[in-house]
């Protein structure tokens, strides 16, 4: 008989099965624009077949690719099992824009893509390639993952094995044979759920034993991250409405912007402050003044945003889920000088550093792991915790990537939105450029034009405190890459 097989979710990737409830759709995406390149059919379109063999090519280095979801009976909690009817037709779609195929269409079509919820009953990822960009030179993939199956670090590795860092198109090697091995019975993930839950008060004592003989100083360690939790705790359990928040509606809009990564570089050379000191002070600026525009008074609002912090060890290559902790942080949205708000970000991020706010979130969420599943259902609702929004900021690769020899040009990625948020940013930085997402909810925000234009307002403040001229910021990749290249 052949051996059944299943990998158990961890607690934290469970969670974000747990929170997709409602209109919350708990999948990341990005949408990427490539030069056509070697792609291009004689009639003007793109090679579907080839995108699909290219494909195939690398599906075993990522077994999630080809496994589906499995409910353990009578807990709330998931394993993945290899899908037998796996059919890759349904995962790589091939679409086309109308004309004129402008930027606007496609980020309708992001949108559209974005606000639908990835099938539990096949593996949780789709690949859209879109074609019809204006111009005829360019085209579109709108990747879309769940997220119990990718964070933004194990997303960058998801990018290092599908593109390649070659403008050849090499020739493709024949699909390695997929051999799905058979699923658990139900009574045996139920039987093994209750064992391991059994036996977590054992585990718990051998895992204390092998920190306190592997730390050094124990007492140390246990006050640092004491005083971790206390400053975790610190941040309150609410946060203030705003008109960026509401309930999620089944809508999405989503925009996006481009800027060259080396002026960023230079601001923060200027004003000796990290990349993401700035992200954060730009997404300051424009919270600030888009509140003021909507009437809002800044000095009594307490706005915070989770700006997630990868703590992903060496894992094996291709490797997946989620290893991401986070910092809560309140904006100083009440200042009015961009210098200023850098000066207080600053502080807050460095005392973060040095308090391991991080580490009191990765403490939570390794205390998922032994929490019965009634209790961590109602802690995952919870989870989306006192914060208005989500900034993350994930550095990609700084040289060109390709897709079988089509020339990757930009990355504009999207987190998604939680419930009470309506609006969520994503930066990645890739090749010179930092992509720059808006996932909105447009029942929520109707004039994210208005924010947008804040943001780009904020970005040239803080340019301006360093005394750095900035390039182009632009919706259109081309234009900021001209500059570059």
């Amino acid at each position: 008989m052949a051996q059944r097989h299943y990998d158990r979710l961890s607690a934290q990737d469970n969670s974000f099965l747990l929170l997709e409830q409602g209109n919350v759709r708990m999948h990341v995406a990005s949408t990427n624009i490539f030069d056509v390149g070697p792609l291009q059919t004689e009639g003007g379109g793109i090679d579907i077949d080839l995108v699909k063999r290219a494909t195939e090519s690398y599906l075993h280095l990522v077994p999630r690719y080809r496994q589906r979801l499995h409910e353990i009976p009578l807990f709330n909690h998931a394993v993945w099992v290899d899908d037998p009817h796996f059919d890759l037709n349904y995962h790589v779609r091939h679409t086309a824009l109308p004309k004129p195929g402008s930027l606007s269409q496609l980020k309708n079509l992001t949108a559209r893509v974005m606000a639908q919820p990835l099938d539990r009953k096949r593996p949780l990822w789709e690949t859209w390639i879109v074609e019809g960009l204006e111009g005829g030179e360019q085209f579109a993939m709108i990747t879309k993952f769940h997220h119990c199956m990718i964070d933004g670090a194990s997303g960058v590795d998801l990018a290092n094995i599908q593109f390649s860092t070659s403008p050849e198109a090499t020739p493709l090697s024949p699909p390695e044979p997929y051999r799905p091995r058979p699923a658990p019975r139900r009574l045996e993930l139920f039987l093994n759920e209750t064992r391991r839950q059994a036996e977590v008060p054992f585990e718990i004592t051998r895992n204390f034993r092998r920190f306190a003989t592997e730390t050094e100083n124990l007492r140390d360690e246990l006050s640092m991250r004491a005083n971790a939790l206390t400053k975790l705790f610190g941040t309150g359990l609410r946060a203030d409405e705003t008109p960026l928040n509401g309930r999620v509606g089944p809508h999405r809009r989503f925009e996006w912007l481009s800027c060259r990564l080396d002026d960023l570089r230079s601001i923060r050379k200027g004003l000796g402050c990290s990349i993401n000191d700035i992200v954060l002070t730009v997404v300051t600026g424009a919270v600030r003044e888009y509140l003021i525009a909507k009437g809002i008074d800044v000095k009594v609002i307490d706005f915070k945003v989770s700006t997630p912090v990868s703590v992903r060890k060496e894992k094996a290559y291709g490797e997946l889920g989620n290893d991401v902790s986070s910092w809560i942080i309140a904006l100083p949205i009440s200042l009015s000088n961009a210098k200023d708000q850098l000066d207080a970000i600053h502080e807050i991020t460095e005392d973060l550093k040095a308090t391991n706010q991080a580490i009191g979130v990765q403490m939570m969420t390794q205390i998922q792991e032994w929490t019965p599943s009634t209790l961590l259902s109602l802690g995952a609702q919870a989870m989306s915790g006192p914060i208005n929004t989500i900034v993350t900021n994930v550095p990609g690769p700084q040289f060109p990537l390709y897709f079988h020899g089509a020339r990757l040009r930009a990355i504009y990625p999207a987190v998604p939105l939680m419930e009470g948020m309506g609006l969520g940013i994503a930066l990645t930085s890739y090749a010179g450029t930092m992509g720059i997402g808006f996932n909105t909810d447009p029942d929520i925000i109707s004039d994210l034009e208005l924010f947008i234009r804040r943001f780009e307002q904020a970005l040239e403040g803080i340019a301006e405190a360093a005394g750095v001229t900035l390039g182009p910021i632009s919706d259109d990749v081309n234009e900021v890459q001209a500059t570059i290249d």
